[in-house]
C-alpha cells in the first residue's frame, strides 16, 4: 500500500522552475532517502509536501493516504498524518513551549476525531518524551526555540514528532548543525518513531544520519529532476564518488 504518491509534479518559486516532473511513491513502513547537491530541489520538495505558500504547483498531484492533498492547507495535511522536521526551525518569541505543544496536540486530536487528553495526561506523555530526548528541566517555560542552540532546536522538533504521532515524517536535513552527541540523540528519536505503521522521507547530503534510520530506497535529485535511484548501496556509492557522476549523467 502506498502512503504517498507524487505524480508528475512541476513546482515554481516565482518565475523559476524548481521541481520538474517529479514522480515517486512511498509505501507504508518504508524509508526513502532523498539526496543530491545543494540547490537540487530536495528541501523544496519537503516544503511542497507540507503546503508551503512560497511554492506554486503548476501541474501534477500529491496523493497522501488515498487523498489528493495537492491543494490542501498545511494544517489539513498535518491532521492527516504528515509532519515536517525543519532544517532551520524558527524562533518564536512570546510563546512558551509547553502551551504551544499542548494546544497543537489538542488541535490534532480534535481534527483526527480522537478523544482529547486533559492537561495531566498530556504532561505525563510530555515528561516521558523529554526524558528520552534528555532535554533541560527549564524547557517548558522557555519561548519556542528562542535562544535554543542548533541541537536544542532539533530536539524540540523531535519532541513534537514524538507527541504528534504522524504516519509520515519528513526529515529535512535534520543532521545540519548537530554535534556528535546531539546527532546521537536525534538519530535515536528517529529510530523510536519508525515502526511497521510509519514511513519516513529523509532529505540529507550525508550517510551519517542514515545509520539511525537506514533507507529502503534512495532517490537522487539534481536541477529539480530525479537523476538516479536505487537501494541503500547507492548511499555508499555517492559518499565514495560524490554527486558529480549523476550531474554528468543529467547534463548529457
Amino acid at each position: 500500500m502506498h502512503i504517498l504518491e507524487i505524480k508528475n509534479l512541476v513546482v515554481y518559486a516565482g518565475e523559476k522552475i524548481i521541481l520538474n516532473d517529479i514522480s515517486l511513491t512511498l509505501k507504508k513502513g518504508e524509508v526513502l532517502a532523498i539526496m543530491g547537491p545543494n540547490g537540487s530541489g530536495k528541501s523544496t520538495l519537503a516544503n511542497v509536501l507540507l503546503g508551503h505558500p512560497a511554492y506554486r504547483i503548476v501541474s501534477g498531484q500529491i496523493i497522501f493516504q488515498d487523498q489528493d492533498i495537492t491543494n490542501k492547507k498545511p494544517e489539513e495535511r498535518a491532521a492527516l498524518g504528515l509532519f515536517l522536521v525543519f532544517q532551520s526551525p524558527r524562533e518564536v518569541a512570546g510563546i512558551e513551549l509547553y502551551p504551544f505543544l499542548f494546544d497543537a496536540y489538542k488541535s490534532l486530536q480534535m481534527a483526527r476525531t480522537e478523544t482529547t487528553d486533559n492537561v495531566f495526561s498530556f504532561k505525563k506523555k510530555l515528561d516521558k518524551a523529554q526524558r528520552a530526548l534528555k532535554t533541560g528541566t527549564d524547557w517548558n517555560k522557555r519561548y519556542l526555540n528562542q535562544g535554543f542552540s542548533g541541537g536544542e532546536k532539533k530536539k524540540s522538533e523531535m519532541l513534537q514528532l514524538a507527541l504528534f504521532k504522524p504516519s509520515l515524517a519528513i526529515f529535512d536535513e535534520v543532521d545540519s548543525g548537530l554535534d556528535v552527541d546531539a546527532l546521537k540523540v536525534v538519530g535515536s528519536a528517529m529510530s523510536r518513531f519508525k515502526t511497521a505503521d510509519t514511513s519516513a522521507l529523509i532529505v540529507t547530503h550525508y550517510q551519517r544520519i542514515l545509520k539511525y534510520l537506514p533507507p529502503d530506497r534512495v532517490i537522487v535529485l539534481n536541477k529539480g529532476k530525479i537523476v538516479a535511484q536505487g537501494g541503500a548501496s547507492l548511499v555508499k556509492k555517492l559518499e565514495r564518488e560524490g554527486f558529480a557522476a549523476t550531474k554528468k549523467k543529467y547534463d548529457r
